[in-house]
């Protein structure tokens, strides 16, 4: 059975839930086929000294398939050493007795979002843990509260994720939500154009804007501080209760670029923990500093009345999983979150340069480091995205991905467990595909 794609939403939806890409579309291409050469699990390399000062010895905390160079590992992400021991700690305790460590829930839990709150700059109260970006996203639209007549703005660049969560706000609270087309040219995108057109979409009603920090699709890094600025100006002059609140889905840009939600200036960040931050799979948060403009939505099975305890959702979760974001953070803030974003600038900025002196191909992901983060897309002319990563990874062990979206393209992301040498190997690749 097909599933419906509500109008509108072609322009973003994933490439898992479009309606003519199923298991037998994937498997006819290079992709599916490439893939269906793994018979197993890389073997696990054995433990060693972690050096954080050093490059190859953070790459050696990762179980990565050494023979592959991961520029798609921001996707879902593989566990780091302390993650792992993390995970195996929390799991064999509750296997060995379940009741007794679920007495100190409360305490993980805490620790968790301590560690959360520390990164983000901000207090643990603030902080709800959740399962994923989309999750955070979805209880922020389910429990905003909206007065009769209030709209919505988002962009046409944003997650399949965030339309459909305004979409069911739309239909359960009767508000209009509106999309802003904020540049025609991803290459080319400019910081005031971006701006003048979102201010443009804000109408005197509007009491919440979606944006997306650094687009999946586009690699395009918005910049939110200035936008929240804008806000701040149109706020002025309006009661509380009417001020336009900001919220960003900050999964691209969160543990990719070094900064901390004060100066971001945003109302609302969802993130999901599993993907530049190397966290354990299912893993989010929801910070806000407004929380009062939001219902729970779940009933909370946290400790406290603090605005994120209670916003986050109750239920017996993968506590192993969830309770080892404490490690995740650590082992970030261990290396550096101003090293790491260094690394993956310099790694985007070479690769950017590269792939955009290669003739024929189109770099889609603005050149300027301020307006991108590690994400970079192109587009060749005569070979598909899928079939590209097909053929990079069974000829190049280079291993890719393709924007989920209506117009597809070829995605890198190098990050902490590529090198520099590696952006080079994945230049001559796609400069061979002529």
């Amino acid at each position: 059975m097909r599933r419906r794609v509500p109008a509108g939403l072609d322009r973003a939806v994933p490439a898992f839930v479009q309606p003519m890409i199923g298991r037998r579309a994937v498997l006819a291409t290079g992709v599916g086929v490439a893939l269906a050469g793994c018979t197993g699990t890389p073997p696990t390399p054995e433990s060693k000294r972690f050096d954080p000062k050093d490059w190859d010895s953070v790459r050696a905390q990762f179980p990565l398939d050494p023979g592959l160079a991961h520029f798609a590992a921001f996707v879902l992400a593989a566990h780091p050493a302390p993650v792992r021991a993390a995970i195996d700690r929390h799991r064999a305790a509750l296997d060995a007795d379940t009741s007794a460590v679920l007495h100190g829930a409360v305490d993980h839990e805490q620790r968790a979002r301590t560690a959360a709150a520390g990164y983000l700059g901000a207090d643990p109260g603030e902080v709800a843990l959740t399962d994923s970006t989309t999750m955070g996203m979805g209880l922020l639209c389910a429990g905003l509260k909206l007065k009769p007549g209030q709209d919505i703005v988002t962009t046409e660049h944003d997650f399949f994720g965030s339309h459909e969560a305004l979409r069911l706000l739309s239909e359960r609270t009767g508000a209009p939500v509106r999309r802003a087309r904020l540049y025609d040219d991803p290459a080319a995108a400019n910081e005031g154009d971006i701006v003048a057109r979102l201010r443009a979409a804000v109408g005197p009603r509007t009491r919440l804007v979606v944006i997306t920090w650094v687009h999946s699709s586009t690699g395009v890094r918005l910049p939110v501080k200035t936008i929240a600025g804008m806000l701040a100006e149109l706020n002025a002059a309006r009661d509380p209760a009417d001020r336009a609140l900001l919220a960003v889905d900050g999964v691209h840009g969160f543990a990719a670029v070094d900064t901390t939600v004060t100066d971001l200036g945003c109302d609302f960040l969802t993130a999901g923990t599993h993907k530049w931050l190397f966290g354990p799979r299912g893993t989010g948060l929801l910070w806000s500093r407004a929380w009062a403009a939001v219902a729970p939505v779940i009933p909370s099975f946290s400790a406290g009345d603090t605005p994120g305890s209670l916003a986050t959702p109750g239920g017996y979760h993968s506590f192993e999983h969830r309770w080892a974001v404490t490690e995740a953070f650590e082992f970030h803030q261990a290396i550096g979150r101003d090293r790491i974003a260094a690394r993956i600038r310099e790694q985007a900025t070479r690769l950017k340069d590269g792939l955009a002196a290669i003739r024929n191909v189109r770099l889609v992901t603005p050149r300027d480091p301020d307006l991108s983060a590690g994400l970079v897309m192109c587009a060749l002319p005569t070979v598909s995205p899928v079939e590209a990563v097909g053929r990079l990874r069974a000829d190049h062990k280079i291993v890719a991905s393709v924007t989920p979206y209506a117009e597809p393209f070829l995605r890198f992301g190098p990050g902490i467990v590529t090198t520099p040498g590696q952006v080079d190997q994945v230049i001559k690749a796609v400069a061979a595909f002529g």
